[in-house]
């Protein structure tokens, strides 16, 4: 039984996109979401988990990381493609050099951006969701 099984069973009442939304992520983790879709909830999760440095770290020891970042650039705004290529350069950096003050600072700050502007990835994952069927 997943995770949106046990929502259904419980006796908390969810909203129907709060269940659509509960089912996409269920889906996401039994691997069965669409590209670009997928990507982007990868992207959104290990940001929200651990920033840039985890998610490039990630997906570069699991996956292709150009092809991830070839694919989001497919779906995210300018803003957020801009961001996203500044984060990797500055991973790159602290990659050769454990330790580089100014990389660290550029992760950190795009990461915040990616914090400030996480409502456009939300909204872009919630009418995916929205076309689930219960």
């Amino acid at each position: 039984m997943g995770l949106f099984d046990l929502f259904k069973k419980k006796k908390v009442k969810l909203t129907e996109d709060q269940l659509k939304r509960n089912k996409m992520w269920a889906l996401w983790t039994e691997g069965e979401v669409e590209s670009p879709y997928a990507e982007l909830m990868t992207y959104q999760g290990e940001i929200n988990n651990g920033g840039h440095s985890q998610y490039f770290c990630n997906i570069k020891n699991n996956d292709d990381l150009s092809k991830e970042m070839s694919i989001l650039e497919n779906i995210l705004s300018d803003k957020l493609i801009d961001n996203l290529h500044k984060a990797y350069k500055a991973y790159l950096i602290l990659e050769e050099n454990e330790y580089d003050e100014k990389a660290e600072e550029i992760i950190e700050q795009c990461d915040d951006t990616f914090y400030e502007n996480e409502e456009e990835i939300n909204n872009k994952l919630q009418k995916y969701a929205d076309k689930i069927q219960l």
